[in-house]
């Protein structure tokens, strides 16, 4: 004993299992995070199609829901996910409010099971999982073993925080605490919806919550009512993470806390009963814990199933559309909630992209309007629209930095750099169009110049067969078909012989004395010029595919390779 009246010895020991315990929470968050966020880099791309088709009916929805959070162990990267297909149209906000309440009850189902004693598990996971993970790092085994790893840490971490708590509440300090706790039912709500948060997940709270039960940390009322906190900082974190997105985005995670505060008011009066229910059945603190928390999500699923049409209008009143919500006007694809899952991501990539391309096409035939009826306000128009399409490519671009090219599969990762490729070529087309508008206006419009009806003639038939590759492009980049590749890249040829044989004959009639075509030479001949250069960047989308098929040879294309795959 010290001259303060404190043993030295049995304070250090203390903080020491205090730091073990709390080393052992942050153990399981992260042995969490990893289960998470391996399971969506490996099976993403399935987990979005089973989400994307499960909205015939609501009992579909919700079985979906349930399915796919009890495998990735996050009723939060379900709703990121849910809430993306709504912000792009995908589904509709009252089927994705039913896949919620699945999954909230596959968040349930996985507490249930993780509270049973699985530590004889651990070791066998972490070994077999770090043996994966380091032998094929970048393939999807190595993934698997990330998994592995994860569900090894979280069975580890639940052990560990059972070990320090029990070691804990023997010291005479914790058990004087534990002797003057009193239920408060509001501040238990509200201190587990911000240690969930904290957390980033439920499952780990619920699980930490059932365990220091277990060990007599804290009495059952008082897990019960973190319990209902879990729920509510559960679905505060949906609403957290997606503030930054579209309001279409934000509904989902805003009607599921709609949920989970109705549910929380109906279900919080009734705690005590719960416990003299059970607790002359269970004897197990644990046990009483998950099941509680699986029938309020199960309770929650039942009395809500039939009302999802009507929170959802609920949440459009909360955050309602804005007159205009998105960047031109339109509908944004580039979604960041779905950065998490690559394959979604590189799909919204890829939608962004047609958009580009859209408007790029808008411009390409536009142009020859402007070329046959001097109109100098819809070159003004289409010339503005280049900085749209100039804007698409920077967000893209970005957007795309964002997406971890760790987590791409071989395929993804050439998606990845074909989107790169397409919006390049798709942007420079925008500039060249733009540079031809301003030539137009300048020594046509302004000038009250006309070309030739032959030379009229030629540079109509050399715009239509530019917007036919600028739209078979658009078809080879979105399906990658290799036969179309080879034609379009066939057109680089056909196109570049049909400007030589246009720039013959406009030198012949500027030889014959034509005096349209004088006046306009230098501008007619500037004007095959480019709109060849514009069918060069089209025809380059082709490459990538043919590169990919073996199809290309240095410096030609090998036709028998083709003819195989045809």
């Amino acid at each position: 004993m010290n001259s303060c009246g404190f043993d030295a010895p049995a304070e250090t020991d203390n903080l020491t299992h205090l730091l073990n315990l709390l080393a052992a929470i942050a153990l399981l968050v992260w042995g969490t995070q990893l289960v998470r966020t391996g399971i969506l880099r490996v099976f993403g791309g399935n987990l979005r199609n089973v989400l994307a088709k499960s909205v015939s009916n609501r009992v579909n929805a919700l079985v979906s829901g349930l399915g796919v959070t009890a495998l990735v162990q996050s009723s939060t990267a379900t709703a990121l996910i849910v809430a993306s297909f709504v912000g792009q149209g995908l589904m509709s906000l009252p089927s994705a409010l039913t896949v919620m309440l699945g999954a909230d009850i596959g968040t349930s189902l996985m507490a249930v099971v993780f509270s049973r004693d699985l530590s004889w598990l651990s070791p066998l996971f972490i070994f077999v999982g770090v043996v994966l993970f380091i032998a094929r790092q970048s393939t999807t085994v190595g993934r698997i073993g990330r998994i592995l790893i994860g569900l090894g840490l979280m069975l580890l971490a639940l052990s560990l925080v059972s070990q320090s708590a029990t070691v804990l509440t023997q010291a005479p300090a914790v058990k004087a605490l534990l002797a003057s706790l009193t239920s408060d039912l509001l501040l238990e709500i509200f201190t587990g919806a911000v240690l969930t948060v904290l957390c980033y997940s439920s499952l780990a709270m619920v699980l930490l919550t059932a365990t220091l039960a277990t060990t007599n940390v804290i009495p059952l009322d008082v897990a019960l009512g973190l319990v209902l906190g879990a729920n509510l900082g559960s679905g505060l974190l949906g609403v957290l993470t997606t503030m930054g997105t579209s309001i279409e985005t934000r509904q989902v995670p805003l009607g599921n806390l709609i949920f989970k505060i109705i549910g929380i008011a109906i279900a919080a009066p009734f705690v005590g009963f719960w416990i003299e229910f059970l607790g002359e059945w269970l004897a197990h603190s644990a046990t009483v814990v998950v099941l509680y928390h699986l029938c309020f999500n199960l309770a929650v699923g039942a009395v809500f199933i039939g009302v999802t049409p009507l929170v959802a209008r609920w949440s459009q009143m909360l955050l309602p559309k804005p007159a205009v919500s998105t960047v031109a006007g339109r509908q944004r694809h580039l979604d960041a909630t779905a950065l998490a899952t690559p394959s979604l991501a590189i799909s919204c990539a890829v939608r962004e992209a047609m958009h580009q391309a859209d408007v790029v096409e808008t411009m390409l035939t536009g142009m020859l309007r402007v070329i046959k009826n001097n109109d100098s306000h819809l070159a003004l128009e289409l010339r503005k629209m280049d900085d749209t399409v100039d804007e698409l490519y920077s967000d893209i671009k970005y957007y795309l930095t964002k997406i971890s090219r760790e987590a791409l599969s071989d395929s993804e990762g050439q998606r990845w750099t074909d989107i790169i490729s397409f919006t390049i070529n798709m942007e420079q087309i925008g500039d060249i169009v733009e540079r031809v508008l301003i030539d137009i206006e300048d020594k046509k419009i302004r000038t009250g110049r006309n070309f030739s009806d032959a030379g009229m003639q030629e540079i109509s038939d050399m715009h239509g067969h530019l917007v036919d590759n600028l739209r078979l492009g658009m078809s080879v980049f979105l399906h990658g078909n290799v036969r179309d590749a080879q034609r379009l890249l066939e057109e680089k040829t056909r196109f570049r012989n049909l400007e030589r044989r246009y720039a013959s004959t406009h030198l012949d009639r500027l030889a014959d004395k034509t005096v349209q075509s004088i006046e306009t030479s230098s501008l007619h001949l500037d004007l095959i010029s480019d709109l060849k250069r514009i069918n060069s960047h089209i025809c380059s989308i082709a490459y990538p595919i043919l590169d990919s098929a073996g199809a290309l040879a240095p410096n030609r294309l090998k036709k028998s390779v083709l003819d195989v795959q045809d």
